[in-house]
């Protein structure tokens, strides 16, 4: 119990100096942002905590919270000639961290948004005080946007890391090769 409580200490700790090492000046959006999406991004996000790299590596070594990346899954180009051989590009990711690709755009298609919410409901079992984590690059808006979302959602355990793959990478932390998370329909 009380090694419990003094990593949920940690974390807050660690959440805290996370918001307050990002770049400044830049004020929250009232709805979800748009193009560009790599551009600096806001210190906070309401209803939600901020990481750092010390404090999203905190909560991965607890194994408790889910870590989510957003980040589109690069596609086949309409205009390949007909017969072109097309592999997708793996996608390297934090380990153990759940692929939901396209759900942080400023305006999502219906399906995209029903992908997302029935992603978290899966990956949460149902807990809407499970720990998720959301991320993709550094100064990426994507996260930023499906962090708001799943707040919205009435998820109360929201990490927002801004630094993302970035972020982890540049500190070292492990990384590997994941697939797109599948929804059972």
């Amino acid at each position: 119990m009380i090694r419990a409580a003094a990593f949920a200490v940690l974390v807050s700790v660690l959440c805290v100096a996370g918001a307050a090492g990002q770049a400044g000046g830049v004020a929250e959006p009232d709805g979800f942002r748009g193009e560009p999406y790599r551009a600096p991004v806001p210190e906070t996000l309401e209803g939600a905590q901020v990481l750092d790299d010390a404090g999203a590596h905190a909560l991965w070594l607890g194994g408790q919270a889910v870590f989510v990346d957003v980040l589109p899954k690069t596609e086949r180009p309409a205009n390949l000639p007909a017969g072109t051989l097309w592999r997708d590009k793996p996608h390297v990711s934090i380990k153990d961290a759940v692929w939901l690709p396209g759900t942080g755009y400023e305006a999502l298609h219906p399906d995209v948004e029903m992908y997302l919410k029935q992603g978290l409901e899966a990956i949460t079992g149902g807990d809407r005080d499970k720990p998720l984590v959301i991320f993709c690059l550094a100064d990426c808006w994507m996260s930023w946007n499906a962090a708001k979302r799943a707040v919205s959602y009435g998820y109360r355990q929201v990490y927002w890391y801004p630094d993302g793959v970035d972020g982890w990478d540049f500190s070292g932390h492990p990384l590997e090769t994941i697939t797109k998370f599948e929804v059972d329909n």
